[in-house]
């Protein structure tokens, strides 16, 4: 288990000195602000449990990251991983966890992937079995024989991306924090670590702890999220809920066999167009309350020539901008 008890984290950055007299005096008597990256932040995560970990960017994802996986020391509260304390940089700690950050990378540029995981095999002191065994396994899972045997430098972002993550599994860790794992793939790209990912945990039953700003990564592999902003936990529970309390809708996207005017649209659809256009339409999105959806579709498909019709969630970046944008107090269960 995974356990944060108001966990903090501040820095002390240099001021900026304006003109010259300020800048020289800077060299000897430099001022300092301080800056809480992470101010009080406290949740727990199961064994085998996948969690995204969300907030708008300076929110302190990263930095909390950083400290679950023991690069980072924190200023105040406590941090356990399984009977660890990360900071305390343990043997044992280290070979439990893996830290893979999209923008960053651990491969060696001019030497193929394969050369850089035998460098990990001994990082690791890991037996020539279970390597062979985890290479194989993840070299399959990964579909990456190829990308291995080539210099890295020569490979897609994408076969790279993949490439890490093998690297940073071959020691069977139980703990995987994930900081942006898809920047920068292709859509068949980011579907196929998501792939992996979910598989990774279901077969060895890893924890996971994902950060991202693509939110179709949260929503394909995680149940529960935990939300900061301005280093503070705003909402910590399943996410599902989190739509039900903070946009209890649904969106109707209708596409029509002719063209529609846009008043036809706007009568039936009781004031929830979401689509802005003028003019004649031939598809547009409403979002009604859920209690109201059966109602509003037998008056949409009466009036109008529909060829076609999607009833779904709203889109979870508009929950979360929502979320992070409602006043008082939003952890958990007060809205």
């Amino acid at each position: 288990m995974i356990v944060v008890d108001h966990l903090a984290k501040r820095f002390s950055v240099a001021k900026k000195s304006e003109g010259r007299f300020a800048l020289f005096r800077s060299i000897f008597a430099r001022e300092y602000a301080t800056i809480d990256a992470v101010a009080d932040v406290s949740f727990t995560v199961a064994p085998g449990e996948r969690v995204g970990f969300l907030g708008p960017n300076g929110a302190g994802k990263t930095t909390t990251l950083k400290m679950l996986a023991g690069l980072l020391v924190p200023t105040a509260g406590t941090v356990r991983v399984g009977e660890f304390r990360p900071e305390d940089r343990d043997h044992a700690f280290l070979r439990e966890i893996a830290l893979v950050l999209g923008q960053k990378q651990q491969l060696i540029w001019d030497l193929p992937p394969e050369e850089t995981f035998v460098l990990q095999k001994a990082l690791f002191d890991l037996d020539d079995r279970f390597y062979r065994e985890a290479l194989e396994r993840l070299v399959t899972l990964l579909a990456i024989g190829d990308a291995m045997k080539r210099p890295t430098r020569q490979l897609s972002l994408g076969e790279r991306m993949k490439c890490e993550l093998c690297c940073a599994l071959l020691h069977g860790p139980k703990y995987l924090f994930l900081d942006e794992p898809t920047v920068g793939l292709d859509v068949a790209m980011e579907e196929a670590v998501r792939s992996f990912v979910k598989q990774y945990n279901e077969e060895t039953g890893a924890t996971l702890l994902l950060t991202s700003h693509y939110m179709a990564d949260v929503e394909a592999l995680c149940p529960r999220i935990v939300v900061i902003d301005g280093g503070r936990v705003v909402w910590d529970g399943d996410r599902e809920e989190l739509v039900r309390r903070v946009r209890p809708v649904k969106t109707i996207t209708l596409r029509f066999s002719q063209a529609v005017t846009r008043s036809s649209v706007e009568d039936l659809a009781a004031g929830h167009l979401c689509e802005p256009a003028d003019g004649e339409l031939r598809e547009v999105t409403i979002e009604v309350p859920e209690l109201e959806v059966k109602e509003r579709l037998q008056l949409l498909l009466a009036a109008l020539p529909v060829k076609d019709l999607v009833v779904a969630d709203p889109p979870f970046e508009r929950v979360l901008q929502d979320l992070l944008n409602a006043p008082g107090d939003r952890n958990g269960k007060e809205l």
